[in-house]
């Protein structure tokens, strides 16, 4: 193994154990002492916790298991192994490192926007990273994987709804799934931070030799579609291809990285697109301008 792959192995374990380090400080510190169950399989965990006291780590591994299984033969074998190494570290970190450590039981409102800061940042290093740490995610993958024309936020609204009204009535408040909602809505204000501000997508036009692998890059990495247009360069006059896509901000990142590992002398334009509207993001008739 050469030195670069070692350095490489060596940052993506340190990237999983920070991610999971800060999941742990939002669920842990944050969400669970002050009965906040954010969205996704942490709300799910921080409920079943305060209903039956088994340690929040081992049920997200649990409840991981199945789709992991799935995502394994949908979705590919590294995708999943990042994810189940990250997973471990959260558990191990939960459930072991952290119990009796100092946890915040103040104002719940800082408790949302401050556990919602951690699981932003979390998130946002996950999606840069081009796999996931779980839960939700996993199933949002398989269905869009399946299904690439249903929306991801429709998919994610629908999947908080239901935590967010479980939340309320076991802790028997509607506070419950508004202070959940405060920490999943500045989660994703802190990934929108992160991920190059919070426009809608990126509108992404490759100049390349070698539009077929780039396109089936897309379509396979992705789960998205492209446009192959047939150019000629002005200086030399040689023939080429412009690579025409439109992604979501969170899937901007891993876009980058493949195009780089599949021709590094591709000249990538990259466009902000403020509304989609089309197959795999916004439908027309759901446009009201």
């Amino acid at each position: 193994m050469t030195h670069q792959k070692v350095w490489g192995q060596i940052k993506s374990i340190l990237i999983d154990i920070i991610v999971s380090l800060l999941w742990t400080v939002a669920i842990s510190m944050f969400a669970k002492p002050n009965q906040i169950a954010p969205t996704g399989f942490g709300g799910i965990t921080v409920i079943i916790n305060y209903l039956t006291n088994l340690p929040i780590g081992s049920m997200t591994m649990i409840l991981n298991i199945p789709f992991l299984i799935i995502c394994w033969h949908v979705i590919g074998h590294r995708f999943v192994l990042r994810t189940v190494r990250v997973i471990a570290i959260y558990t191990f970190l939960v459930d072991f490192v952290f119990v009796g450590f100092p946890v915040y039981e103040g104002d719940a409102l800082l408790a949302a926007l401050f556990g919602g800061v951690f699981n932003g940042i979390a998130s946002g290093l996950v999606f840069m990273q081009g796999y996931s740490g779980g839960g939700t995610d996993l199933i949002i993958k398989m269905i869009r994987k399946k299904y690439p024309y249903v929306s991801t936020g429709e998919l994610v609204m629908g999947i908080n709804c239901i935590i967010m009204g479980c939340a309320a009535l076991v802790y028997g408040n509607i506070e419950a799934a508004l202070y959940g909602m405060i920490m999943s809505f500045t989660t994703g204000r802190v990934m929108d931070g992160m991920l190059n501000g919070a426009d809608a997508a990126k509108s992404v036009m490759i100049v390349t030799h070698k539009p077929q692998e780039i396109s089936q890059m897309i379509i396979q990495g992705l789960m998205r579609s492209a446009t192959i247009l047939n150019g000629k360069g002005a200086y030399r006059g040689d023939d080429t291809y412009v690579v025409l896509c439109v992604v979501r901000k969170t899937e901007f990142f891993q876009l980058k990285k493949m195009i780089r590992e599949t021709d590094p002398a591709a000249f990538v334009i990259v466009g902000e697109a403020n509304q989609i509207l089309g197959k795999g993001f916004r439908s027309i008739e759901s446009s009201d301008d």
